[in-house]
């Protein structure tokens, strides 16, 4: 797909120019109309631009993906289940009192 940086993804597209399906790792693209849009300087994503490498479509190396670490408190957090806090003893004297 086709369109302006300043379109909210999934938003109005200029042109499809193509389809992938991850599970199949089937690509359907259109190359002519894709190598239209990067000759008036159309910019791929990193991930668009080697899937284009891949299947031949342009030429180039490959990109480096970004992917975010997950900070360590997101990891910390998910590896240990949260303990429940121990309850406080009442002292024997505040129960004889009652």
């Amino acid at each position: 797909m086709l369109q302006e940086h300043t379109i909210a993804p999934g938003g109005r597209h200029i042109e499809v120019l193509g389809s992938y399906n991850p599970h199949s790792k089937e690509a359907v693209l259109k190359e002519d109309r894709i190598k239209y849009w990067v000759s008036k300087g159309a910019q791929m994503s990193d991930t668009a631009a080697n899937l284009f490498m891949k299947k031949g479509v342009i030429e180039g190396t490959k990109r480096k993906v970004k992917v975010p670490a997950k900070k360590v408190e997101e990891v910390v957090a998910e590896a240990a289940p949260v303990a429940e806090a121990p309850k406080a003893e009442v002292p024997a004297e505040e129960v004889k009192a009652e």
